[in-house]
């Protein structure tokens, strides 16, 4: 049962970064942070589970840390006309980096999987979607410095190929495979705010399916999919699609904005961030490649023909529109 304080700070969410994206007063927008910090914090708290509780404290603690060097940044960059010409450029690397921090890029990744590993599925969701949007285009707005945000980009697809190649837990591993996005996310804030919007869109679309069946089977660990799955085929089958788009393999809707991506960042001379973004992603593939077919070649007693378990109308349909939407991608781009 849905308790009211949880959908009125719920509410609040939504409209706190409506405030943050529509404001035109560097303090409206850290306010409207504000606000969106101190609606994320009773949404994530929950009863009788003590992880919730030092989820909630530490992602309070780092959300706290980059407001004040927001805070700080802006009232350097508001006054940067009349201190000094070469300051813009200086407080846009702070402003940037209390952002990046925000929605957990490399090298300010460190609180990302700590928090969500203690979370459950939903919140886990809208950390991993929602809260990007404010600082994303808040990025797009303050960038001056394409090449710190190159080295950004660098490192968090790096740094999230090789961090989650250890891991078990498929709450850390959404968050690294996050972390990986959020370095294509920023190639697309260095072209164009439409580009970004379409990754965005695509990215959640993918993510939801992925959680909605993490969330129905109750699994946290790559040990359960193997249990899961031998009774129920057409689950495993769209996990292991949605997770191969979400790695952004050709045939699906995950292939789509990564190479609208790769044609923005080589029109515009990007060929070297081009180049290792590829390289680095392909560690990422690897790792959703090695659970797709754990799941499936494990040895189990299960039948070849029986399919007795049948999915829902509603898991069947986001399925089939994440996982064929590429096609419709395709024919509406030849129409335009």
């Amino acid at each position: 049962m849905l308790k009211f304080y949880k959908l009125l700070f719920f509410n609040i969410l939504l409209i706190s970064t409506m405030i943050v994206i529509s404001s035109f007063s560097w303090l409206t927008t850290w306010m409207g942070l504000e606000i969106n910090l101190m609606a994320m914090i009773p949404l994530m708290k929950q009863f009788k589970n003590k992880f919730s509780a030092e989820a909630s404290m530490k992602y309070f603690i780092i959300q706290a840390m980059a407001s004040m060097l927001f805070l700080f940044s802006i009232i350097i960059f508001t006054n940067t006309d009349k201190i000094h010409s070469e300051m813009s450029t200086f407080s846009s690397i702070f402003i940037n980096s209390a952002l990046l921090m925000k929605i957990g890029a490399a090298p300010f990744h460190f609180w990302l999987p700590e928090v969500v590993k203690g979370l459950n599925w939903e919140m886990i969701y809208i950390i991993l979607t929602w809260q990007k949007i404010a600082p994303s285009i808040l990025i797009f707005y303050t960038t001056k410095i394409p090449m710190f945000l190159s080295i950004i980009i660098i490192l968090s697809s790096l740094i999230s190929g090789v961090q989650g190649l250890n891991q078990t837990c498929l709450r850390k591993i959404m968050a690294y495979s996050s972390i990986n996005h959020i370095s294509w996310m920023i190639s697309t804030i260095l072209n164009s705010i439409t580009l970004w919007i379409y990754y965005f869109s695509i990215y959640s679309i993918i993510s939801l399916n992925m959680i909605m069946i993490f969330n129905y089977y109750k699994i946290y660990e790559i040990n359960q999919l193997n249990k899961i799955f031998s009774f129920n085929k057409k689950m495993k089958f769209f996990f292991m699609l949605n997770f191969l788009s979400l790695g952004g393999l050709p045939p699906f809707l995950g292939f789509y904005p990564k190479w609208m991506t790769i044609f923005q960042l080589t029109s515009n001379y990007y060929y070297t961030l081009t180049f290792f973004l590829i390289i680095f992603t392909l560690i990422t593939l690897f790792l959703y490649l090695r659970i797709s077919f754990s799941s499936f070649s494990l040895s189990n007693k299960e039948s070849l023909i029986k399919i007795s378990n049948k999915i829902s109308y509603y898991h069947f349909f986001i399925n089939f529109l994440s996982l064929i939407s590429l096609l419709i991608c395709l024919i509406l781009a030849n129409l335009y």
